[in-house]
């Protein structure tokens, strides 16, 4: 059963960082923007004895007689926690919060910190792919009895995509449309992986890995610097190394070792795979491949420009959100 959420609170999006809500446009630097009210809560989902921390975005609170929400649930990556992930606040910068943005565009937005994540329980896990779509699984189901829908949308990027595509292919019925993010599928040509396998006998016999500050600045100038502003370094590794320098060697494990984790054809969801141009893990043809895979005809891959391997904070995130909920609110077809 889902515990009562721990906290309540509300935050107004402000000036220089707002969004406008149901317009999908968000101000200049120079203009106001408008007051936004972001409701925010704090659940706990159980996998077993194992507690994982979940964070939920909404405009407003649920009125009775309203339509549900649209859900997103938004799926973290190796190194870095979900609010690290999704809802960054980088001070004199303009919105980093994928969560504020979606709340704006009027989506039901959660995501969870998987085990050995953030503020989720530690276990001598370490916390794979396959321990992550059962993650997923809890906190889907809280949420699923939460909201009263009967299925969300996924966005998972990196790591994320590939829990996300395994819960997929495991829980079709509870899933709407799918994102996967600067994802790969058998990781074929990628500098990235070739270089991470170089210390795949140290995954194979640790469950976990150093993840310092010099490690996170990595994850954003490996591919291309420039692609993102080189300040929110500090900020990630401000906020993420409260939770201490170790996270969980399983998503490298098998991103090194063990793929394929995710089988195109059990894919039933429609697909959108979001790539950056300069992107050293997800290869284009690899990409391809996985791509004409899919069994459903409602899918699109799409290459960003001036982007790397991270989509979400990358100094053109907007063609990020745009291409993201453009997917999500595609008109059903009425050709069966």
């Amino acid at each position: 059963m889902a515990e009562e959420p721990r906290t309540l609170s509300r935050r107004a999006v402000v000036t220089g960082a707002g969004i406008i809500a149901g317009t999908g446009l968000l101000p200049s630097p120079a203009k106001a923007a408008p007051t936004l009210n972001i409701r925010s809560t704090e659940y706990i989902a159980r996998k077993g004895s194992v507690s994982l921390a979940m964070y939920r975005k909404r405009a407003g609170s649920p009125a009775s007689g309203q339509p549900p929400f649209p859900v997103l649930f938004l799926v973290h990556g190796s190194s870095l926690s979900a609010r690290t992930s999704y809802d960054l606040a980088v001070p004199g910068r303009e919105e980093y919060s994928m969560m504020n943005v979606f709340a704006g565009y009027g989506f039901d937005v959660w995501t969870m910190d998987h085990e050995n994540y953030g503020k989720s329980s530690r276990t001598s896990s370490n916390s794979n792919i396959a321990s992550g779509a059962e993650d997923l699984k809890a906190g889907i189901d809280l949420i699923l009895r939460e909201t009263g829908r009967r299925q969300v949308h996924l966005f998972g990027e990196s790591s994320g995509g590939l829990r996300a595509g395994v819960y997929a292919m495991n829980h079709p019925e509870t899933v709407d449309r799918l994102v996967l993010a600067a994802f790969t599928y058998k990781g074929e040509g990628s500098p990235t992986l070739a270089k991470r396998a170089e210390q795949l006998d140290y995954y194979r016999t640790h469950n976990t890995r150093l993840r310092d500050r010099e490690m996170i600045r990595g994850i954003y100038t490996r591919d291309k610097a420039g692609t993102t502003d080189p300040a929110i370094a500090d900020v990630v590794a401000d906020t993420e190394l409260k939770f201490g320098d170790q996270v969980p060697t399983g998503t490298y494990l098998d991103m090194t070792a063990n793929l394929p984790v995710v089988d195109p054809a059990r894919v039933r969801a429609p697909v959108l795979l979001l790539r950056g141009e300069y992107d050293g893990i997800a290869t284009v043809d690899d990409l391809s491949e996985f791509y004409k895979r899919l069994p459903n005809g409602d899918r699109q891959f799409v290459i960003l420009p001036g982007a790397a391997h991270s989509l979400i904070a990358n100094v053109n995130r907007r063609q990020t959100w745009h291409t993201v909920r453009a997917f999500l609110s595609m008109p059903a077809s009425v050709v069966s």
